[in-house]
């Protein structure tokens, strides 16, 4: 385990240690075990966030063809699928000059155009890609080594993660177009807690991979609430997109990429902050739901008394309760045409946006002007 904390909210959390680390470090000590015909128990790899690791290996085994081993993923407190996993590296003497990467089970076939891979590669990203080279060519410039006459060429590095198959499958790969498994991925070796930017880099990636493939009309959903009520409208899932809370940063890169329309779909609690101008939604950066509801339900002509309900409200859904017993004038469709404003006006306009609102409870609440047109066109029949 990386003994390294970072506290965040009062607590102290653990730094973890990305697949690709695990790959580099089980890729150099496969080496070391094939070149000295000896067992390795630990190994030691830099990173590119500039700490040194020493990782425990596991299933070594070497002969005078090929040498492989594991090392166990520790995500510290990152709620990662990949903890705990174990990832395996076979080293094996190759005549094809320079270092060349494959896929065995249970890390994935880069099947789609847009990502850092091209199609047809196995799914070990760049920096790990970069990682593995570096360890490898420390190894074979060492004075021990480097005037052997019996070095090949080259090396073949496969790498596998047997669960990798199954877990593959909560992860964004199959909508990325990854088959067959798990991707080797990390950017600087080191998984920091909780990481904001990791999931912000993710959702960007699912951006592009769409874009690559030549869609230009999108559907934009906070979380699983907004995924099942777009299957419910029978829109298609494979222009699907979550943001989680970051609606604005994606907004952002969706006007960066280029896409033409964007179809938002949300819960009222969620949707309702955008109409107050507040782009990321979680509710530990800033809420105001009830203020713009009852704002809202002002302007179209709620009692005071009713507006000081609303403004007490617990919940988006018991606001809903008051708002329709007023019978305000198309007031869920009046607060998606706000909405849309506040989302257009972020993109400058760049972008067709419109909006969709609904609750668990209620179901379809309102929708922005020319929600429906856009909704045929992304409609799955």
């Amino acid at each position: 385990m990386l003994n390294k904390t970072i506290e965040k909210n009062g607590k102290s959390l653990s730094y973890g240690y990305t697949t690709g680390s695990c790959a580099t470090a089980a890729t150099k000590a496969a080496l070391l075990m094939f070149l000295n015909q000896k067992k390795w128990e630990t190994i030691e790899i830099n990173t590119p966030k500039g700490w040194t690791l020493e990782l425990l290996l596991h299933d070594q085994i070497f002969s005078e063809k090929e040498a492989s081993c594991s090392v166990i993923k520790d995500s510290g407190d990152d709620p990662d699928v990949t903890n705990g996993v174990k990832v395996f590296s076979k080293i094996t003497p190759s005549d094809q000059e320079g270092i060349t990467f494959a896929a065995g089970m249970g890390v994935g076939t880069v099947t789609s155009v847009g990502l850092s891979i091209p199609p047809g590669q196995p799914a070990i990203n760049p920096i790990p890609r970069e990682m593995i080279s570096q360890e490898i060519n420390a190894v074979l410039a060492a004075e021990a080594v480097k005037e052997r006459p019996d070095l090949p060429k080259g090396w073949r590095v496969e790498l596998s993660i047997p669960q990798g198959v199954e877990l593959a499958k909560r992860t964004f790969n199959p909508k990325l177009g990854i088959k067959g498994g798990l991707s080797i991925i990390g950017t600087s070796g080191i998984v920091e807690p909780m990481s904001e930017d990791a999931l912000k880099a993710s959702l960007k990636l699912e951006l592009s991979v769409l874009h690559a493939r030549g869609f230009k009309e999108i559907i934009f959903v906070p979380g699983n609430y907004g995924k099942d009520f777009s299957e419910e409208l029978g829109l298609s899932e494979n222009v699907l997109v979550k943001t989680s809370n970051y609606i604005g940063f994606m907004l952002d890169e969706a006007e960066r990429i280029g896409f033409d329309k964007i179809l938002l779909i949300g819960h009222l609690g969620k949707l309702v902050k955008l109409a107050g101008g507040i782009f990321n939604t979680h509710s530990s950066v800033a809420d105001g739901r009830m203020e713009i509801l009852t704002a809202h339900a002002g302007l179209l002509g709620a009692s005071r008394e009713t507006m000081a309900k609303i403004m007490t409200a617990k919940t988006t859904d018991e606001a809903t309760d008051l708002i329709l017993a007023e019978n305000l004038p198309d007031y869920f469709n009046h607060l998606a045409e706000v909405v849309k404003k506040k989302v257009s006006d972020r993109v400058y306009r760049t972008i067709e946006i419109e909006v969709v609102l609904f609750s668990k409870i209620h179901g379809f609440l309102g929708q922005s002007k020319d929600a429906e047109e856009l909704r045929k066109e992304l409609c799955t029949h």
